[in-house]
């Protein structure tokens, strides 16, 4: 292994996260032109179990033959943490990201049904009645500026998941807030409180913020638990129903799984469609000749322009995988308990696939971007309803208000795991 050294690019760093894009894209660029990936120590928290670091998968071909070779790396004990979450967390996050066949296959075929393309076609004139409406209230105001976030993007995916659940419209409010605070561990503004607001964002401000984190996920299990025992005694039209009265080989899901797959689906349902979608106004606002030639054939153009929206963006910046046993890949060798990242923000501009990657171009082809995860059994399950929602919501905008654009720099969110974006200034 290269261990990184004080001199280095430092991953574990919390100020590393804060450096513009461009700062981290190039120190991104120097990992990826290194002989092996490099070994980064962990960053030590109270209370958390910590291992000696972890490797940085960066390089295309990495990301992908680890992806799919998950007999060898690992989503148990935990993908969504470098450190292994102790149990009063797994209880609420240890949803199905963190799990291996066969339990990852049994409720991956139950909630798979919620999820298939005729499924998803139902749901085609409920997405354009929802994108309709919040573009109804941008012009009910008239010429105008805002927010493209709260006033846009973030309204539609919470709007569909909330619908698919079954979530009263007085729940979702909480339910955008807390998915907030959920991945926002590190950012003091989703994260609150004045002990956090006085740290700022260091060691401290994020053991805050996982307090924070575990209040939010104990509101948000303890919801879907509760809708699913009404559900039960008296299902309904939602998805909450079918999968509590899914029998798939004579298997269902338990109440707490259900509680754990919500905070999943609208953190992942949420989260990243909202990040894609402003990052997307954010790219066709920098790149005019790009926006042209989308508007000129909308529908010709529209799949390939969100599949490089998704691979500039990457919502989702890294999971993690443990190694199950002594492995050689791509010429490097790994040991049995290593953990290794896998950064699929690094991948998708690893510039031995994409031709010149820093560019945004919606005719890109081929695109084999990871911004969905890498193939095998992880792959995003919910992907072509993130493909749905940014496709309709961009045509209800492009089509009523055509001159829509962002006017500034956006105010990100402050994580090593989601490429987010809190704020953006838009005008129309």
């Amino acid at each position: 292994m290269t261990t990184a050294t004080a001199h280095d690019t430092d991953l574990s760093d919390i100020a590393f996260w804060a450096r513009p894009p461009a700062a981290r894209e190039a120190a991104f660029a120097e990992l990826r032109r290194r002989d092996r990936p490099a070994f980064f120590r962990e960053l030590k928290l109270p209370f958390i179990r910590h291992g000696p670091g972890y490797h940085a998968l960066v390089r295309h071909a990495d990301v992908v033959e680890a992806s799919r070779t998950p007999e060898v790396f690992s989503s148990e004990p935990c993908s969504n943490s470098i450190a292994d979450l102790p149990g009063y967390l797994a209880r609420y996050f240890g949803s199905m990201i963190n799990m291996d066949d066969p339990r990852h296959a049994r409720l991956r075929r139950i909630v798979s049904r919620a999820f298939t393309p005729r499924v998803l076609a139902r749901t085609e004139a409920d997405l354009r009645a929802s994108a309709r409406r919040i573009v109804d209230g941008l012009l009910a105001r008239g010429p105008a500026s805002g927010d493209f976030v709260t006033d846009v993007a973030a309204r539609l995916p919470v709007q569909v998941i909330c619908d698919m659940m079954g979530i009263a419209e007085a729940d979702r409010a909480l339910v955008y807030d807390r998915t907030n605070v959920i991945l926002g561990l590190g950012d003091p503004e989703y994260t609150g409180g004045r002990e956090f607001a006085r740290t700022g964002v260091t060691r401290t401000g994020v053991l805050y913020g996982l307090a924070a984190g575990l209040a939010a996920g104990y509101e948000l299990n303890h919801m879907a638990m509760k809708l699913a025992r009404r559900r039960r005694r008296a299902p309904a039209d939602d998805l909450v129903s079918a999968l509590v009265t899914a029998n798939v080989d004579g298997e269902s899901l338990t109440d707490q799984e259900i509680g754990s797959f919500f905070i999943l689906l609208v953190v992942a349902g949420n989260e990243t469609t909202r990040n894609a979608m402003a990052h997307g106004l954010k790219l066709l606002t920098d790149n005019p000749e790009q926006r042209a030639l989308l508007l000129d054939d909308f529908d010709g153009r529209i799949a390939g322009a969100v599949e490089e929206i998704v691979r500039m963006s990457t919502p989702v910046i890294q999971f993690r995988r443990t190694v199950t046993r002594d492995h050689e890949m791509n010429g490097n060798r790994y040991r049995a308990g290593d953990k290794v990242l896998l950064f699929y923000n690094s991948a998708n501009r690893d510039e031995t696939v994409f031709e010149d990657p820093d560019r945004f171009d919606i005719l890109r082809s081929p695109n084999p971007h990871v911004g969905f995860g890498g193939p095998g059994p992880h792959f995003c399950l919910g992907a072509n309803l993130a493909r749905r929602e940014i496709t309709v919501m961009f045509r209800e905008l492009f089509e009523r208000v055509p001159t829509i654009r962002s006017t500034g720099e956006p105010d990100r969110l402050y994580s090593n795991f989601i490429n987010g974006i809190k704020h953006l200034p838009f005008t129309y």
